[in-house]
């Protein structure tokens, strides 16, 4: 499998422009600030990002699971069966933690050489109230690199929140909209879907480079 650089990918006509303005702002560090005025300046309390802590150990995280696909089809977790995968669990609003830890996972993809390949990047909304599948798929392909961008109806997104022990909380802004509030952790999961370990939003990349190369070392 050869893995797009990030830098060379070519999103579709409609997305390109919006693509390079989230690339320039992570490498400036005002994602944030960015994205919140682009949704149109809502606000809001931002995400669990010190909320590294994950619901359940070991064994107790993770599980088959389905969700939807961009293009409305159905995606059980056996697509990812016999392969390593990281799941990150967000939305397309989120005004910092996502956008920032999807761009981390296509640079260290991309450190990772021809063992970038070895692994898969999962990205499943949690906000299906403002997400459609399409959406997500749009967003997902902003990063330049494969990411299956998900989401489901509200009992899909519930077993599998459940399943991960994520935590989501809606928080109401002015005018009757909500932000969401959600565990910041990347889960990397081994290539029988089984829990391996978690990628903390504020460590270094150094740090979660090497968890991703014990990751594909071992599967």
């Amino acid at each position: 499998m050869t893995v797009p650089d990030p830098d060379d990918a070519a999103p579709p006509a409609g997305d390109r422009s919006l693509r390079w303005l989230v690339v320039l702002l992570v490498s400036i560090g005002l994602l944030g600030l960015a994205l919140v005025a682009f949704g149109g300046g809502k606000g809001g309390q931002p995400e669990n990002a010190g909320g590294q802590d994950v619901g359940g150990q070991g064994a107790d995280i993770g599980g088959p699971f389905t969700l939807i696909a961009p293009d409305g089809s159905p995606f059980p977790s056996t697509k990812l069966a016999g392969k390593p995968f990281a799941i990150f669990f967000g939305f397309t609003r989120c005004p910092d933690v996502c956008p920032t830890s999807l761009a981390r996972m296509a640079r260290l993809r991309k450190q990772l050489g021809a063992d970038g390949g070895r692994f898969e990047i999962v990205f499943v909304s949690v906000d299906p109230g403002h997400d459609t599948p399409a959406d997500v798929g749009r967003y997902a392909a902003m990063f330049g690199t494969p990411i299956h961008g998900l989401t489901g109806t509200d009992a899909q997104l519930a077993a599998i929140e459940k399943a991960y022990g994520v935590y989501v909380q809606k928080v109401p802004q002015p005018g009757g909209d909500y932000m969401i509030d959600h565990t910041a952790a990347i889960y990397l999961m081994d290539a029988a879907g089984r829990f391996a370990d978690t990628i903390n939003f504020q460590e270094p990349e150094a740090e979660s480079l090497a968890k991703l190369k014990r990751l594909v070392e071992r599967s």
